[in-house]
């Protein structure tokens, strides 16, 4: 079996991300942070969209581990798989939890083609709360046979649902290195390492793209 030396963690600005690639590179992997790009923010004010501070504070992170940082543009294909999939089903009464979706079709498909191909990535890495019978690290992969996702020790953070679509292939090939942890050990991690901004940064909310809108059908209606 390969031995997993390089890894790509998508680090997208946040505690949990970080910290990951924190106990990827404290394990000794040849770790790459990767911020994802998923909204064209040439509309939007810069000043008031997260999206433009958290690719800041991902590079911030990846330049307090000493470790290389990269950004990928994923803007067309989340505009035309994702986005105006969900307003499509909006207009039609249909519910679509868009980070099932994202996760399947950006994070889990394109971020890993984009990963294993372009960055010749042993394995992938995200900040998500989930475990699977691999190991958070893959220390326990096998060559065959089925890999099972289970809960994160965390059950208010779990984010196994979000995750429940991804394939055998892309699961053999996830870690998840926060799974075994709890939100509190996460935060307490990043102020031991020294990224105490990180860790009492704000959990994300809402959608970048919506801004100042207060609903969604308002914003729906401009862009339809």
């Amino acid at each position: 079996m390969k031995q997993i030396r390089k890894v790509v963690c998508a680090i997208s600005g946040g505690v949990d991300s970080a910290v990951s690639a924190y106990l990827l590179k404290k394990r000794g992997f040849d770790v790459i942070g990767v911020h994802m790009v998923n909204w064209d923010r040439a509309e939007e004010d810069s000043n008031n969209c997260p999206q433009s501070v958290d690719e800041k504070d991902a590079e911030k992170v990846c330049n307090h581990l000493q470790i290389p940082f990269y950004v990928t543009n994923f803007v067309d294909k989340y505009w035309n798989e994702i986005f105006m999939y969900l307003l499509d089903n909006y207009r039609k009464g249909r519910t679509v939890v868009s980070d099932v979706l994202c996760n399947k079709t950006i994070k889990f498909d394109r971020f890993h083609k984009y990963a294993f191909d372009e960055l010749q990535a042993d394995a992938v890495a995200t900040g998500h709360f989930a475990r699977t019978s691999f190991g958070d690290f893959l220390e326990n992969r096998l060559e065959t046979g089925l890999i099972r996702l289970l809960a994160a020790v965390d059950p208010i953070k779990d984010q196994t649902f979000f995750l429940s679509t991804l394939t055998q292939s892309q699961l053999r090939r996830s870690m998840f290195p926060v799974g075994s942890l709890t939100k509190q050990q996460v935060r307490q991690i990043a102020i031991d390492a020294g990224m105490d901004e990180i860790a009492e940064k704000r959990e994300s909310m809402g959608l970048c793209f919506i801004g100042k809108r207060k609903r969604f059908d308002a914003f729906i209606s401009q862009v339809g």
